[in-house]
C-alpha cells in the first residue's frame, strides 16, 4: 500500500479584482482568510488585504524580496517562510514555501498535507516547475494546431518504470488548481464557501502561472460569479476571450481552458450541450466525446450524484467550430460537495457534507493523474495527530474488499485514529470529541 502514513492576477473582464469579491464574501466565506497575518520586511499586515491591494503594496513586496529573500507567515510561532511570486505582468503575490505546507496551522491559508497524501509528486519538475517567478506547467494537450496537419497526439501523463509524469493532463491539471487554492480543505472557521470564493482563489492561483510557455491567465476562463450588475462586462469579457484567444489565425486553430460547475448536459441535434452554472453561453460537443467522458468520469455523470447535494467542476479544453460555436476538445469532470470539496463517489460527497455539519476541520487528498493512487477518503486535520476517514460504498468485489483489508491492517498498525462508513449502515458520529 502506497497511501498514507498518519502524520497576482492581472486585471481585465470576467476576472474581477479581489475587492470586487469582497463585498460578497461578508457572509463569513473566508473569514478564515481575515485572521491570517503575514509579514514583508518590517511590516505586519493581514493576508486579505495584500490580495485585495496587491499592486498597492508592490514597493513592500519588492523591498522584502530584496532585503529578507521571502514572507513570513504568522500562523505559528516561529514564522514561517512564504515565497514572493513576481508575475510577468508585475503583479506580486505570496505562495507556500515549498516542502512546508503541512507545518501551517490547518486554518491557515498556507497549510498543506503531507506529500504522501497527494498525487501532486507523482510529476517532476520538467511537468510542474516551481520558481520565485511563478510556476511553470507542462500540459499534455497541445493549445494550437496547424489546420493543415492532422490531430496533434497527446503526451502521455502515465508513470512508466517508477519514473514521474513529465506532463500534467487535464484532471492533473483541475486537481492542482483545487489543491493550491486550498479548495480541498475545509475549516469550520470559513462558514461557508460559495462561487465567489472558488473564482477569487482560482484567479490568485493563476496569475503567476505558465503552461506550455503561454500565461495561464490568457489561456484559461475561469467562468465568473454572477451578478446582475456585471454581466455585461462578464460577457463581454467572454467574448474577449473566445475571440482573442480561441479565433483561428490564418492556418492556425487555437485553443483554450474553460473552468466552471457544470450545470446541465442536454441533447441537441448533432451531440450534446454543455451549460455552466454562472455563465450564459454554452459549449457543445460530440455524441462520441460525451459518452467517453461519461465512461471516464461515472460519479461526475452518476444520477444518484445531484440527489445527495452534489455539484460537477468541469474543466474543458475548447476550440471554435466552423460556425463559431465553442467546441470541447476534452474534458475532466470532478464531483464535489456543497463546499466545492472534490469527491470520489456520491458517498463521498454525503461524508463530505457531514463532517461540515459537524464543524470538522478536513482534507480531501486528490491523486491528480494518478488514478491507481491510494490515499485515505479524507484526513482530520483538527486532532493530533491527524486521523482518518474512510468511505465503504462497494460490495461483493474481492479487489475492492482485499483494499480494505489492507486499508485497515495498515492504519492499525500505524496507530491510526479511523472513522469508517460502510453505506449500509447510518453515517456514524463525526462530532470531534
Amino acid at each position: 500500500m502506497t497511501a498514507s502514513k498518519p502524520a497576482g492576477l492581472r486585471d481585465q473582464p470576467g476576472h474581477p479584482r479581489p475587492a470586487d469579491t469582497n463585498s460578497q464574501q461578508s457572509d463569513g466565506a473566508t473569514r478564515g482568510d481575515r485572521t491570517d497575518r503575514v509579514r514583508l520586511a518590517d511590516r505586519s499586515l493581514p493576508l486579505f488585504v495584500l490580495r485585495e491591494h496587491a499592486t498597492d503594496y508592490a514597493a513592500l513586496f519588492a523591498r522584502a524580496r530584496a532585503e529578507v529573500g521571502h514572507g513570513q507567515c504568522l500562523c505559528q510561532t516561529p514564522a514561517l517562510r512564504l515565497v514572493i511570486r513576481c508575475s510577468r505582468a508585475g503583479r506580486y503575490h505570496l505562495a507556500g514555501w515549498p516542502g512546508e505546507g503541512e507545518l501551517h496551522d490547518p486554518s491557515c491559508s498556507y497549510h498543506k498535507l503531507a506529500s504522501d497524501l497527494t498525487g501532486r509528486d507523482a510529476y517532476s519538475t520538467e511537468a510542474i516547475h516551481e520558481s520565485d517567478d511563478g510556476v511553470a506547467i507542462r500540459f499534455s494537450a497541445a493549445l494550437a494546431r496547424k489546420l493543415s496537419d492532422p490531430e496533434p497526439a497527446k503526451a502521455s501523463t502515465e508513470q512508466r518504470d517508477g519514473r514521474a509524469r513529465r506532463t500534467v493532463g487535464l484532471l492533473g491539471l483541475l486537481h492542482w488548481l483545487w489543491e493550491e487554492a486550498q479548495l480541498t480543505a475545509w475549516h469550520p472557521r470559513w462558514r461557508r464557501r460559495t462561487w465567489w470564493v472558488c473564482h477569487a482563489r482560482l484567479s490568485e492561483q493563476i496569475a503567476g502561472c505558465s503552461i506550455n510557455h503561454e500565461e495561464l491567465v490568457e489561456a484559461l476562463y475561469v467562468v465568473p460569479p454572477f451578478r446582475e450588475e456585471y454581466a455585461r462586462r462578464n460577457a463581454a469579457a467572454f467574448e474577449t476571450f473566445r475571440i482573442a484567444r480561441l479565433k483561428r489565425r490564418g492556418d492556425t486553430q487555437r485553443r483554450g481552458l474553460i473552468l466552471g460547475e457544470i450545470r446541465d448536459v442536454s441533447p441537441t441535434r448533432y451531440g450534446v450541450r454543455y451549460a455552466l452554472a454562472h455563465h450564459r453561453g454554452a459549449l457543445f460537443a460530440t455524441t462520441a466525446l460525451d459518452e467517453r467522458l461519461r465512461r471516464s468520469y461515472r460519479p461526475a455523470f452518476s444520477e444518484t450524484a445531484s440527489e445527495r447535494g452534489a455539484r460537477r467542476i468541469g474543466l474543458f479544453l475548447v476550440e471554435l467550430s466552423p460556425k463559431d460555436n465553442v467546441r470541447v476538445v476534452d474534458m475532466a469532470a470532478m464531483l464535489v460537495s456543497r463546499l466545492y470539496i472534490p469527491a470520489d463517489s456520491s458517498h463521498e460527497v454525503v461524508m463530505a457534507n457531514a463532517l461540515s455539519d459537524a464543524g470538522r476541520a478536513y482534507i480531501k487528498p486528490v491523486r491528480y493523474d494518478g488514478n491507481d493512487a491510494v490515499f485515505p477518503d479524507f484526513v482530520l486535520t483538527d486532532t493530533r495527530p491527524h486521523s482518518y476517514v474512510e468511505v465503504y460504498g462497494i460490495h461483493g468485489r474481492e479487489a475492492y474488499d482485499q483494499r480494505k483489508r489492507v486499508k485497515q491492517a495498515h492504519y492499525q498498525n500505524q496507530g491510526a485514529s479511523l472513522i469508517e462508513w460502510d453505506v449500509t449502515e447510518p453515517i456514524p458520529d463525526l462530532r470531534r470529541r
